[in-house]
């Protein structure tokens, strides 16, 4: 009796090749869809200050008992809310040096978010423009 594999299609198929291009179109579709997606840099028209605009920086500290401190000097206790103090000082600064300074103000992490409130308050009614965080 013979072998009839090659007649009945058992033997070996080779190398397809319909699926490897079909894989390789589709990596090549998604590449082109990354490609098209991809966010271009521009560059930001940004002024930095320099020595000549800013002068010094006046740091206020805010403590987490609610303190309100600069240079060592107490503005304002725990439970001055208003914080007189630090608004007449900021203005008589600004009335005297112009606002050209910046503020910086450093929240220890337990301060209340309340009493940071109040700091930005006063300097906003004093007229304070130049305010950043640290």
């Amino acid at each position: 009796m013979a072998n009839n594999n090659a007649e009945s299609g058992d033997g070996d198929i080779g190398f397809q090749i319909a699926p490897m291009v079909d894989v390789v179109f589709v990596l090549l579709l998604f590449f082109m869809a990354v490609a098209g997606s991809q966010v271009v840099e521009k560059e930001l028209n940004v002024g930095l200050p320099t020595d000549g605009v800013a002068g010094t920086a006046i740091v206020i500290d805010i403590a987490a008992d609610g303190r309100v401190q600069m240079n060592s000097q107490d503005f304002g206790s725990a439970t001055d809310k208003d914080l007189k103090d630090l608004r007449a000082w900021f203005k008589q600064t600004i009335d005297r040096f112009g606002d050209k300074d910046p503020v910086i103000i450093r929240p220890d992490p337990q301060a209340s978010h309340e009493r940071i409130m109040d700091v930005l308050g006063a300097a906003a009614a004093s007229g304070v423009k130049h305010l950043t965080f640290s």
